[in-house]
């Protein structure tokens, strides 16, 4: 059993923390994401309707990042308990939530911008869907790598 000085009163506060910004950051990114490459495809729903549903591709992207973060948030939510949860853990928590959600917040960034600019370009010229896809797995994976320092950081 921790001690009140391994273990002190506020310690679930840090740890709660750490779930808010991995689900508030991470869903954030995710709706940067949906709403720039949504506007995208409208534009170019214009122009080229037949080509829609191969546009949807960084929308679902984007909504892949808002998982991560849930996922993280649910993870700590099950380990923050109000007696023997030391500081060395909620820290370790915050630090797992602010990884996973600035990792998403960017990550959602960088997919809004290039799916919006992908998806017109590939009205123009089909062509350039499978560059647009390529840069769009890039930009996941910035995401991806946050949720797994995240995971590494719950672990411990």
């Amino acid at each position: 059993m921790a001690t009140i000085d391994e273990a002190p009163i506020y310690a679930p506060f840090f740890g709660s923390l750490g779930a808010t910004t991995a689900v508030a950051l991470s869903a954030m990114g995710a709706a940067y994401g949906t709403a720039k490459s949504g506007t995208g495809i409208a534009s170019m729903a214009v122009m080229r309707p037949d080509l829609i549903m191969r546009s949807v591709i960084p929308v679902v992207m984007a909504g892949i990042i808002g998982i991560y973060g849930l996922v993280v948030a649910a993870v700590i939510t099950n380990n923050v308990t109000d007696t023997g949860y030391t500081l060395y853990m909620s820290f370790a928590h915050l630090g797992a939530g602010l990884s996973v959600g600035i990792a998403g917040l960017a990550a959602g960034y960088a997919i809004g911008i290039v799916g919006d600019s992908g998806v017109r370009g590939t009205a123009q010229q089909p062509r350039l869907f499978v560059g647009m896809i390529l840069i769009l797995i890039f930009a996941e994976v910035l995401g991806l790598y946050g949720f797994i320092v995240a995971l590494i950081l719950t672990a411990k």
